[in-house]
């Protein structure tokens, strides 16, 4: 009687178990994808950095904290930056933070190709007309996320700064 029960109800489980397998294995392929379509949105641009909603810097920079841990102490000592700038020469990754209110930024680099450390330098001052620059460039995403709100959400006192 208890072969007769196992037998009926092994397949079922155990195809559950194969597509749970296989979800898995999944998702680090996506992960990969996703990480390699920000790359190459990335790449030799400055971005802004927003948590809300998500901008490709605060997702770049969430990227590379995974690959670079020191940046990831680096960003819980300092904040999140206001806008980073990335780019890869001669295999070699640069990342260059920028903090307005501060006016200064701090420049990373990868010391080898193949080595998940990243040594940092700076703080470098930013000039006026850069601190101009971006502030105008935040100021521009902002409104953009803001005419995007429904009319109800943006006029309400509750709704989260965007």
């Amino acid at each position: 009687m208890k072969l007769e029960m196992l037998k009926r109800v092994w397949p079922p489980i155990s195809l559950l178990g194969l597509a749970l397998v296989l979800l898995a294995a999944c998702q680090p392929v996506s992960d990969a994808w996703a990480s390699g379509w920000t790359e190459a949105a990335a790449h030799d641009q400055i971005m802004l950095v927003r948590q809300e909603p998500p901008s490709l810097g605060q997702r770049r920079l969430q990227s590379q904290s995974g690959v670079y841990p020191d940046l990831g102490v680096f960003l819980q000592a300092h904040g999140m930056p206001d806008f980073l700038a990335e780019t890869t020469t001669h295999d070699r990754h640069f990342l260059i933070l920028y903090y307005l209110d501060a006016k200064r930024a701090f420049a990373c680099r990868a010391k080898a190709p193949s080595t998940r450390q990243i040594e940092f330098t700076g703080p470098y001052p930013i000039t006026q007309r850069e601190v101009r620059l971006l502030r105008g460039f935040k100021q521009q995403a902002n409104g953009r996320v803001a005419a995007s709100l429904p009319a109800h959400r943006a006029a309400s006192p509750t709704a989260p700064a965007p």
